[in-house]
């Protein structure tokens, strides 16, 4: 089924059709900057070196389970203009907000605004990634900084242990293959 990406084209939608994404489980995503533009670091000697951005984002990538305690983060890689990560969504074990967590980042532990997309359901892989999206390009932008995001993310829903024990190889080799890619 195709859609109307921001009323200019049509774009087949990436998301597993019918599929309820905050689901407990394992999830591989791929965040691109914008236009593919190297601004995360550079490959040098097949070792990711993070440039301020890179490490920036490094940063407000490892604070995801502290704004979303649903979620633990497992194997990723930022390369030169992407991510790759593996987001598992566990289930919510306390029922009280707790507004008493605050990261570097500024933002309150365990509130996830709508994004306003009424396609993202709060708690989703969408309204994560949006939310990790909006505050590096935010944060980074306020360090006169330049990052910027493609609109949209790739997702797979890992479903076995072989298959998580894959992607996380391939998330560790990705530097390795930078030049062959």
């Amino acid at each position: 089924m195709t859609e109307r990406f921001r009323n200019k084209y049509r774009a087949a939608t990436t998301r597993l059709y019918g599929y309820d994404y905050t689901r407990n489980g394992a999830y591989f995503v791929t965040i691109c900057t914008r236009k593919k533009i190297p601004s995360l670091g550079i490959i040098v000697d097949n070792k990711m070196i993070l440039s301020d951005i890179g490490e920036m984002v490094k940063e407000f990538w490892l604070e995801v389970p502290i704004h979303s305690p649903n979620v633990s983060l497992d194997e990723f890689i930022i390369m030169p203009d992407h991510i790759h990560g593996i987001i598992i969504i566990k289930p919510i074990i306390e029922s009280r907000s707790d507004f008493s967590t605050i990261g570097k980042s500024g933002l309150v532990g365990s509130t996830i605004k709508n994004s306003g997309n009424k396609c993202w359901k709060s708690k989703s892989i969408g309204s994560i990634l949006n939310q990790f999206k909006r505050i590096c390009t935010l944060k980074t932008k306020l360090s006169g900084l330049d990052l910027s995001w493609q609109p949209r993310y790739y997702d797979h829903v890992i479903r076995s242990d072989n298959e998580l024990d894959r992607i996380r190889e391939y998330i560790k080799d990705n530097p390795k293959k930078w030049t062959t890619d």
